[in-house]
């Protein structure tokens, strides 16, 4: 990421708004705004690949694509970034289940995966296909559900100003395209 780059247009971006980047409030935003970004948009600097590979810490199980043997974490805290505004999609809630074939994730990597999946310009449905994509590749299962509910401020903010609007998203894959008892496993509560 390019930080100079960042301030310098943070810089022009006040000046074209009509506020004085040198006003005492102001003196340091850009370089505030380049810190933000840097942090808050890191999953850019990485691929699906990248990050299954950052966070695919597995353990083995003697549960191997038994339908019954399914791994779910809800109620997972994330936000990111519309790419159409790059307004903020916030109050995000992520469920993720998984069938284990021969071995499961460290459960506090599904919540890191879903974390850095969510730190990059986006749609939420591709959100979802994305942090479904890396619980497949980390923990080596084609059986991977993800629901996602979240706030959208280019809904709630601007345009249509409905501030009680909620987006929810699916991505089934494997056997959860077919199985709806497997699909009410991830689903919201």
């Amino acid at each position: 990421m390019d930080i100079k780059a960042i301030e310098y247009h943070v810089r022009g971006l006040l000046e074209a708004i009509g506020e004085d980047p040198d006003r005492e409030g102001l003196k340091e935003t850009p370089e505030r705004v380049a810190r933000m970004l840097e942090e808050t948009l890191e999953g850019t600097a990485y691929t699906n690949s990248e990050i299954a590979e950052m966070f695919g810490k597995t353990f083995s199980t003697p549960c191997d694509g038994d339908t019954d043997s399914a791994v779910v974490v809800k109620d997972i805290t994330v936000f990111s970034y519309c790419e159409h505004h790059l307004a903020l999609m916030y109050d995000m809630s992520v469920n993720v289940a998984y069938i284990p074939r021969g071995k499961v994730l460290g459960l506090s990597k599904i919540a890191r995966i879903c974390d850095m999946a969510a730190k990059r310009l986006q749609l939420q449905e591709k959100l979802g296909s994305d942090i479904a994509e890396i619980i497949s590749l980390a923990a080596g299962t084609p059986d991977v559900g993800v629901v996602i509910s979240g706030c959208h401020s280019c809904m709630t903010a601007r345009g249509i100003r409905n501030a009680s609007a909620k987006t929810v998203t699916t991505t089934y894959k494997g056997a959860f395209r077919g199985n709806a008892e497997l699909r009410t496993l991830v689903a919201l509560n």
